[in-house]
């Protein structure tokens, strides 16, 4: 398949993209600093833009089956508002011209999932530490719910490095069974790439938990 993959630049990006070559997928990844892809491969087409910029998203958009974003905040712990605007733009081009499947990546203490966290991460980080990030994730996984889009958003804990283990769950009636439960970056990048064939959480937002 032809993916375009949106913040594919970061340490999560970065590990969807190599997992989607290594599977034989044609990727296009869209980036603001090409410098710190860091990923070179003969399927591997990169597209310098901003995803703030209307008219770069809706250029890099044409002949792609499927959308992936992986995309963060641009400064750690506050609002965002060019990316929320971008994820506005990434949906308005969806839905005028396709492709229909986006796969998004947020996190696990958005609305209803927080109490999935735990005291610590769902009552005391999530709310006070991360209110802005989360704030911002709230805002987006609004967009592309009520976009019509064949949309899942993929809502992980804190996130880890190292290899995939394939050793989580997913669900949305599960919970953290540790205070600090972390995923690593590689079973969430595996796990959204599996998401762009399956139907299973076809327009719900699903859990990861270890």
């Amino acid at each position: 398949m032809r993916l375009l993959i949106f913040g594919a630049s970061g340490a999560t990006g970065r590990a969807l993209v190599s997992a989607a070559l290594a599977e034989g997928h044609l990727v296009s990844a869209f980036v603001r600093t090409p410098g710190k892809l860091a990923v070179s491969h003969e399927h591997l087409s990169v597209i310098v833009g901003d995803v703030a910029d209307r008219k770069a998203v809706e250029g890099a958009m044409a002949g792609h089956d499927a959308v992936l974003s992986c995309l963060g905040v641009g400064v750690p712990l506050k609002h965002d508002g060019a990316v929320i605007a971008g994820i506005g733009f990434i949906v308005e081009t969806m839905q005028r011209s396709g492709p229909r499947r986006l796969v998004y990546l947020s996190f696990l203490g958005v609305r209803d999932s927080r109490r999935q966290l735990g005291p610590l991460l769902g009552g005391i980080v999530a709310p006070l530490v991360l209110r802005h990030e989360v704030a911002d994730h709230e805002a987006k996984e609004k967009l592309i719910a009520q976009s019509g889009l064949d949309w899942t958003i993929v809502r992980p804990p804190r996130l880890g490095n190292g290899p995939a283990t394939g050793a989580f769950r997913h669900g949305n009636g599960i919970r953290a069974k540790s205070l600090l439960p972390t995923v690593a970056r590689a079973d969430v990048a595996a796990f959204m790439l599996a998401q762009v064939g399956d139907t299973t959480y076809s327009r719900k937002a699903v859990a990861l938990l270890p």
